[in-house]
């Protein structure tokens, strides 16, 4: 018989049992768009976010996306991309570099990070601000989820690791996955874990069901 497969994420999936990792209160800090020039986009928040400005104010912004997945989240809501990472906050920084240092850009981040790029940029030169769009709390479907020991547990971000050890432990019996290798820094020391290929929750469960 096969293991069950927990995903904790915002995002669900068919083939998982998906439990809500963390409840999102978004943000409206006032923005002055045409000092910028180009965007930084590190979730679907950020674009979620964005919805509560008037369209016109930032549209024509071109983003730098962390990933896949927050690229098309702009352009669903009808932004342009100019430029896509391999789903880590370090390698944005080799693409901010690409760019004039006279470019103003603004990262559109949560409450909390898990990378330090921008100040590593900062040090280069890059002009860059940021506007706190949105911030998070576990929610209580993770704190409170009933987890068999004998499964897969599928972390999607630090923060989805945090939220479930504050309540439950993992257990030796349990395979995990992890979408990055900063999830994986959230993991307790010497918890063994699979990296899957690409940043993308498909890719965590393609990995789980060969498992």
């Amino acid at each position: 018989m096969s293991k069950p497969i927990y995903l904790f994420s915002i995002s669900s999936h068919p083939k998982a049992v998906s439990i809500t990792s963390l409840g999102i209160i978004l943000l409206k800090p006032m923005i002055d768009f045409n000092q910028y020039d180009y965007l930084i986009l590190t979730s679907k928040q950020a674009s979620e976010a964005l919805k509560e400005y008037k369209k016109n104010d930032y549209i024509t912004k071109k983003a730098l996306c962390v990933s896949k997945q927050s690229a098309i989240a702009y352009e669903n809501i009808g932004g342009t991309i100019l430029d896509i990472g391999s789903g880590y906050g370090e390698n944005l920084s080799l693409k901010i570099e690409q760019y004039p240092k006279e470019k103003r850009w603004l990262y559109l981040r949560g409450e909390i990070v898990a990378s330090d790029f921008v100040q590593r940029c900062k040090e280069e030169g890059h002009t860059i601000d940021e506007a706190i769009m949105y911030k998070s709390e576990c929610s209580q479907d993770i704190l409170h989820a009933r987890i068999e020991e004998d499964s897969i547990l599928i972390f999607t971000s630090p923060s989805s690791v945090e939220c479930f050890l504050k309540t439950h432990v993992i257990s030796s019996l349990s395979k995990v996955i992890v979408i990055g290798k900063t999830t994986a820094k959230a993991l307790p020391n010497n918890t063994p874990y699979i990296l899957s290929h690409e940043t993308s929750i498909e890719s965590c469960i393609q990995i789980a069901q060969n498992l």
